[in-house]
């Protein structure tokens, strides 16, 4: 398959600071951790934690408690999420479905140089939905006004592991807890942004937990998104910054 070629893109947007003190600093292990491995045990309980605690008025009384961890090797970042939950649902099994109407976790990573970013959008069952989303911006007949569509071929390359597989279907109504785990190879990057070909220094981004299809939906941020109901606002993203 023929790499995709795309010269660095200049900011368009404004980013507004985020809360006072809030950034994430993404340590560096010299091998790759094990996903959804032990975290209490090294190299994951060496991990800072991002708590995605800021949840959206229109949110129903649901408020799972959602932990975010991650480490990096260079050319490799890795992250947990885990999720106390309950009213856990999930019906998307394919790549690239509506994952974000299920039991969901996102992050939003914004390499250096650039305004575009990748939304790593994942059920609770493992089923991830992503795109390069150079414009955000609402359009009349698509859902972005400039985006692409990851290739199933290119995100073979993110090992994905989960607690939950399968279907949740019905709905599972009592506490329910649950992990994601990720892998994400600095080739993926770079397949889109040539001049980003290792992990380092700072990035921004934002990380979510959301169930818009349960029967309590909600809508969670790390770095608060304010009165907008809207993930996608790169202005509001935060700095994730490698060690």
């Amino acid at each position: 398959m023929n790499k995709i070629q795309r010269p660095a893109i200049k900011p368009v947007y404004r980013a507004l600071p985020p809360r006072v003190g809030v950034e994430y600093l993404v340590r560096r292990v010299r091998s790759a951790p094990r996903l959804l491995g032990d975290l209490t045990k090294s190299p994951w309980s060496n991990a800072g934690i991002v708590d995605i605690a800021h949840f959206h008025p229109k949110s129903s009384d649901h408020r799972p408690k959602t932990q975010v961890r991650a480490l990096y090797t260079g050319d490799a970042v890795f992250v947990d999420f885990s999720v106390a939950d309950r009213f856990v649902r999930c019906v998307h099994t394919a790549f690239q479905d509506l994952v974000s109407k299920d039991s969901c976790v996102e992050l939003f990573l914004q390499p250096p140089g650039t305004n575009a970013y990748f939304n790593f959008e994942l059920n609770c069952c493992g089923t991830m939905l992503l795109y390069f989303i150079e414009d955000p911006t609402r359009h009349a007949t698509k859902v972005f006004r400039k985006a692409t569509r990851v290739s199933s071929e290119a995100a073979a390359k993110i090992r994905v592991r989960s607690t939950l597989t399968g279907c949740v279907d019905p709905e599972r109504t009592e506490p329910t807890s649950w992990r994601v785990g990720l892998e994400i190879p600095i080739a993926i990057v770079t397949e889109f942004v040539p001049i980003v070909r290792r992990f380092d220094g700072e990035w921004r981004g934002n990380f979510f937990k959301c169930g818009d299809d349960t029967s309590h939906p909600h809508w969670a941020a790390w770095n608060d998104i304010g009165e907008r109901l809207r993930f996608h606002q790169p202005r509001r993203f935060a700095p994730i910054r490698f060690e």
